[in-house]
C-alpha cells in the first residue's frame, strides 16, 4: 500500500511541478511511514517539509496544495495534515479487507517483491576453519546468514550461498598433526599430547579410523619424535612436529593423514549445518586457489602494478596507501602464501565468476579485515562497493548461570548440533536472529524450552496452531470452509480487533523489503511476534465459528490469510510451523 500511496503524491506532484508550485526536480524521494497509532491514520508522509524550503512555502500550506491536487482514489478515505505539515492518510475500510484476498491468492508468494533486479548476489557465510564441530557461536552465523539470503532471494535477488573452506595453511596442519599423534597412541606409541594441538575427542575418533582403515602405516620411530617434545616454546615445538610428520611420512602419505581430519570433519559440518536447515550452493576450496595458481596469478598482477615490495625477505602489499592501517605480508619469508594471499584470490574469483552484489558474513573480531580486503579488490582495478561485510557477534549460550565454554583447540565446547538436541532447530534459529547481528547475544537456554507466551517463537508458532485447530473444528459444528466463498463480502470485517489485524497483515510485504535491504531479519522476527499478539488478542476477544455465515466466513477468511503470512515468515527464518502443539 505504500507504493500505492506514493504513486498518488507523485502525481500531486507533477501537477503542482507543471502549476510552478513546486520546482522542476529529476528525482523527489517520497518517504512514507507506518502512522503511531490509529488516530494519526494509516500512513504518513514528510514530503510537505523536506519540498517546503525548495517551494519557498510554508510546510502546511504545501501540504494543503498536495492534499488538493491529489488524484481520485479508491484507497484513501480522507487525509489530514498534522503538525508542522504532515500528511497523515486514512485508508478506507475496503482497502484493509482487500488484503485478504491477495494474500489468499498469492499464497507463499504473498511478499514477494523486484526490488533486487534479479542481481547476481554471492552470500557467503560460516566458513568456519574444518578443523572441529560446528559450535553455538558459529550457529549464530549460519542462521543470519540463511535468513539475509532468503529475504534477498524473496525480494528479487539472484542469490548463491557459499561456503569457503580453509583447507590449506597452518591450523588444518595442526589438526593433521593431531590427529597422527593420536594415532600414535592408539598404535601404543607412548608419547605426550601438545596443549595447543585439537584436544576433543573427535581427533581420537578419526585416529582410530584411520588406523583401521591403514592399520600401521603411519607409524615412525618414537625415539626421534620423542626429542621434539623438549622444546619449550609451545608454537615452535607444534610447528617442529608437523614439519617431522611431513618429513618422515612424505608428502602423499602426510595427505592420508590431513585429508582423513580434514574430510570427516568437513562431513560433521555439512551434516550438522543441513539438520539446522541450512544449505550452499556450493563449497569452495582454499586449496583449489593453489593448485590452479590463482593466488600466484593475483600476486603476479599487484606485482606488475607495484602493489607489492620486499621487506625482511617478505612480499608486502601496499595497503596502507587504499585505506588499511598498515601494509600486509603476502608472501612470508619462507615462501609461503599468507591466508591474506588466498583471501585476495578468493575475492577475485567472486567477481570473475559474475557476481555484482557480493556478501561476506563474518565474525566482529574480523572487523579489521575489511578495509584490507577492499583495498586489495581496488588494487586488482575492481570495485570495492562491491563487497559489503555484515558481522555478526558470537552468541554466548548460559545454562543457569554458568557460561559454556566454546574454543575449539581445547575441546571444551558446545556443538551446534547439542544446542539443536537440547532446544531444537525451530527455538535456536529464531533465538540467534532476534537481535541486530552486530549486538551481542546472551542465548537463554531455559527461556528457548519454555512453552510460554514469554518464548517468542513459541508464541508466533502457538498463533499458527491455534488457527489451524479453528479449522479443525469445523466439521464438528456442522459448518465447512470455502475459500470462494469466505471473500464474497468482507464488509463485516470492521471491529477494532480485525482493523488492526489488517492493517498488520498489510505490513509485511514493506517488512520484508526493509529487512532484505538493511540484512536485519531480526525485523521480521519482531515482525511475527507483533502480528501473532494481534492475532491471540482478536482470537481471545471473538468466536470465529458463529452461526451468521457472512460474519463466520469473513473472519475465516481473515484468520487464514494471517495463518498464511504467519506460515511465510517463519519459513523465510528457517523455523516451522506447526498445526498442533
Amino acid at each position: 500500500m505504500k507504493k500505492q500511496i506514493q504513486a498518488l503524491l507523485l502525481q500531486s506532484l507533477t501537477a503542482l511541478q507543471a502549476k510552478q508550485i513546486l520546482p522542476i526536480s529529476d528525482h523527489v524521494e517520497i518517504k512514507i511511514d507506518n502512522s503511531r497509532g490509529s488516530e494519526h491514520g494509516d500512513f504518513a508522509s514528510n514530503i510537505a517539509l523536506m519540498l517546503a524550503k525548495p517551494a519557498r512555502s510554508n510546510p502546511r500550506e504545501l501540504a494543503q496544495n498536495i492534499i488538493a491536487h491529489l488524484p481520485e482514489s479508491d484507497l484513501l478515505d480522507h487525509v489530514e495534515i498534522a503538525g508542522p505539515g504532515f500528511i497523515n492518510f486514512f485508508l478506507k475500510e475496503t482497502a484493509h479487507q482487500a488484503i485478504v484476498a491477495e494474500i489468499l491468492d498469492k499464497g507463499d508468494r504473498y511478499g514477494d517483491s523486484d526490488i533486487g533486479a534479479n542481481i547476481p548476489t554471492l552470500v557467503e557465510f560460516v566458513s568456519a576453519n574444518p578443523t572441529g564441530p560446528l559450535h553455538i557461536g558459529h550457529g549464530r552465523g549460519a542462521a543470519y546468514g540463511a535468513a539475509v539470503s532468503s529475504l534477498l532471494k524473496k525480494t528479487g535477488f539472484d542469490v548463491s550461498c557459499e561456503y569457503y573452506i580453509n583447507d590449506a595453511g597452518r591450523q588444518m596442519d595442526i589438526l593433521a598433526v593431531s590427529v597422527w599423534l593420536r594415532y600414535l597412541q592408539h598404535c601404543g606409541t607412548d608419547i605426550p599430547f601438545p596443549d595447543n594441538a585439537y584436544q576433543g575427542d573427535y581427533i581420537n575418533d578419526i585416529a582410530i579410523k584411520l588406523h583401521n582403515d591403514h592399520a600401521e602405516k603411519f607409524i615412525v620411530n618414537s625415539d626421534n619424535l620423542s626429542a621434539l617434545f623438549k622444546e619449550e616454546d609451545a608454537e615452535l615445538r607444534i610447528d617442529g612436529l608437523i614439519k617431522y610428520c611431513i618429513t618422515q611420512l612424505g608428502d602423499e602419505t602426510y595427505r592420508i593423514v590431513f585429508d582423513a581430519g580434514l574430510y570427516s570433519i568437513l562431513a560433521t559440518i555439512k551434516d550438522d549445518l543441513l539438520g539446522f536447515g541450512v544449505e550452499f550452493d556450493n563449497w569452495f576450496s582454499e586449496r583449489s586457489l593453489v593448485s590452479n595458481n590463482t593466488v600466484d596469478q593475483c600476486i603476479e598482477k599487484l606485482t606488475e602494478q607495484s602493489w607489492i615490495y620486499e621487506k625482511d625477505g617478505a612480499q608486502w602489499f601496499r595497503s596502507s596507501e587504499l585505506g588499511d592501517e598498515k601494509d600486509r605480508v603476502l608472501i612470508r619469508e619462507n615462501g609461503q602464501a599468507t591466508y591474506f594471499a588466498s583471501d585476495i584470490a578468493y575475492h577475485l574469483s567472486k567477481i570473475e565468476r559474475g557476481y555484482e552484489k557480493i556478501i561476506d558474513i563474518w565474525g566482529a573480531d574480523h572487523h579489521g579485515y575489511i578495509a584490507r580486503v577492499k583495498a586489495s579488490l581496488q588494487a586488482l582495478d575492481q570495485s570495492p562497493e562491491k563487497l559489503e561485510v555484515l558481522l555478526v557477534q558470537f552468541a554466548t549460550l548460559y545454562r543457569g548461570k554458568e557460561k559454556l565454554q566454546m574454543s575449539t583447540r581445547s575441546g571444551e565446547f558446545i556443538t551446534l548440533k547439542e544446542l539443536q538436541d537440547e532446544v531444537g532447530k525451530d527455538a535456536a534459529r529464531f533465538f540467534y536472529i532476534m537481535r541486530k547481528s552486530e549486538q551481542h547475544l546472551d542465548f537463554d537456554l531455559e527461556l528457548a524450552k519454555s512453552e510460554s507466551s514469554d518464548n517468542p517463537v513459541y508464541y508466533i508458532q502457538y498463533a499458527h496452531a491455534r488457527i489451524c485447530s479453528v479449522f479443525r473444528q469445523m466439521p464438528d459444528k456442522g459448518y465447512a470452509y470455502n475459500e470462494a466463498d469466505s471473500l464474497k463480502d468482507l464488509s463485516t470485517l470492521i471491529e477494532p480487533h480485525e482493523i488492526k489485524l489488517l492493517a498488520m497483515l498489510a505490513r509485511y510485504t514493506d517488512v520484508i523489503e526493509n529487512a532484505a535491504t538493511t540484512y536485519e531479519p531480526h525485523q521480521l522476527a519482531y515482525y511475527l511476534k507483533d502480528l501473532a499478539n494481534d492475532f491471540h488478542t482478536y482470537y481471545n476477544a471473538n468466536q470465529f465459528l458463529v452461526e451468521d455465515d457472512v460474519i463466520r466466513n469473513a473472519r475465516l477468511a481473515l484468520i487464514a490469510a494471517t495463518k498464511q503470512v504467519l506460515q511465510n515468515g517463519l519459513s523465510l527464518l528457517g523455523v516451522s510451523s506447526p498445526e498442533v502443539m
